[in-house]
């Protein structure tokens, strides 16, 4: 699979799983409808299909999603929530977006 398809399937599950938790996150957390957290529901649902889309096998898969996550969550706290990542996340984001690239895209025979 080329790495540009790779990575717009990490991503669009990426969204799918952390605006789907979000949804379910505001529902009990900030008493929104019951309706936000079955949308939430739906949304992770829809994260564990496009998941399956990658080519690699489950653990290499979920262990490079953790990574991208890690990068996409602190984007979604400082878009969303406001909240402004400090240096030290955004070293530890990188580092982890090191290591998910040596773990998914490293060729082996």
């Amino acid at each position: 699979m080329n790495i540009i398809k790779s990575l717009a399937i990490f991503i669009l599950a990426g969204l799918c799983e952390i605006g789907g938790g979000y949804l379910i996150w505001l529902w009990l957390k900030n008493d929104k409808p019951l309706w936000y957290g079955i949308i939430g529901g739906l949304v992770l649902i829809l994260y564990g299909i496009v998941a399956t889309w990658q080519t690699a096998n489950f653990g290499r898969v979920y262990a490079t999603y953790g990574g991208i996550f890690i990068v996409m969550a602190l984007l979604w706290a400082w878009k969303v929530d406001g909240f402004k990542p400090d240096k030290y996340d955004i070293i530890g984001a990188l580092v982890a977006l090191m290591g998910v690239c040596i773990i998914i895209y490293m060729p082996r025979k």
